[in-house]
């Protein structure tokens, strides 16, 4: 039994993995951690416990850090240990998904686009607001435009309609430039966070939604020895 937490922004996600099926994936707010308390009713002796970024829970654990290799993914970052771990597990959860050339998305408050090719060697990334940040940053910095709650248009006639396009499209750019940038036929976006549906709608390249890449890597990292 394998236990998986990754800490984001906003919220901690949470799997339990038998070695072969996630038994149960879930998410709570930093401010309901005390959740999480519940897992250890349900799933009292794990065997290993994987942490990225999460400073809690006390049985045999293992925390997670980015590193120059594991799994198959070679990290070319300039300093591979300051990658983020959560990019690092999302990268390991590509690579056991997938042995293609791959954008891997993970669209959440902040949206990150990191590209490996097909022999597993991470490239780089970009970090931008995500779609949440981008709307508030806009209500909050300027004087005359609001919390927008529009929807995406090709021409947008609203204000609304145009803030929401604007993000959508600001994000749905940057991936696609991403993955031209790759130069591999093969290639395919892997999509995963909680904007990831809604970005989905908007890409015209090839992709798969995955639900929990960071605990996908998580779990591959458990199995290596």
């Amino acid at each position: 039994m394998i236990v998986c937490l990754d800490s984001g922004n906003t919220r901690i996600k949470w799997g339990v993995h038998d070695g072969e099926h996630w038994l149960g994936q879930g998410a709570v707010a930093h401010t309901d951690v005390g959740v999480l308390g519940r897992l250890l009713d349900d799933w009292p002796n794990p065997e290993k416990v994987m942490l990225a970024n999460v400073a809690a829970w006390q049985p045999i654990f293992c925390e997670v850090r980015s590193e120059s290799r594991r799994c198959g993914v070679s990290n070319l970052y300039r300093n591979p240990e300051s990658l983020g771990v959560d990019r690092w597990c999302a990268l390991i959860g590509a690579r056991g998904l997938t042995d293609s050339a791959v954008v891997v998305v993970m669209a959440g408050t902040a949206t990150t686009v990191d590209s490996m090719n097909a022999n597993g060697q991470f490239l780089g990334g970009l970090i931008l607001p995500g779609i949440d940040l981008m709307l508030r940053s806009l209500a909050r910095e300027t004087a005359a435009l609001p919390f927008a709650d529009g929807i995406h248009m090709p021409y947008p006639r609203c204000t609304d309609d145009a803030i929401m396009s604007g993000a959508i499209e600001a994000q749905a750019g940057a991936i696609e430039r991403a993955f031209s940038r790759l130069g591999d036929p093969g290639g395919v976006c892997l999509l995963s966070g909680g904007n990831a549906e809604q970005l989905s709608q908007h890409l015209v390249i090839p992709l798969q939604l995955t639900q929990n890449l960071p605990l996908e890597g998580l779990r591959q990292l458990a199995l290596e020895p």
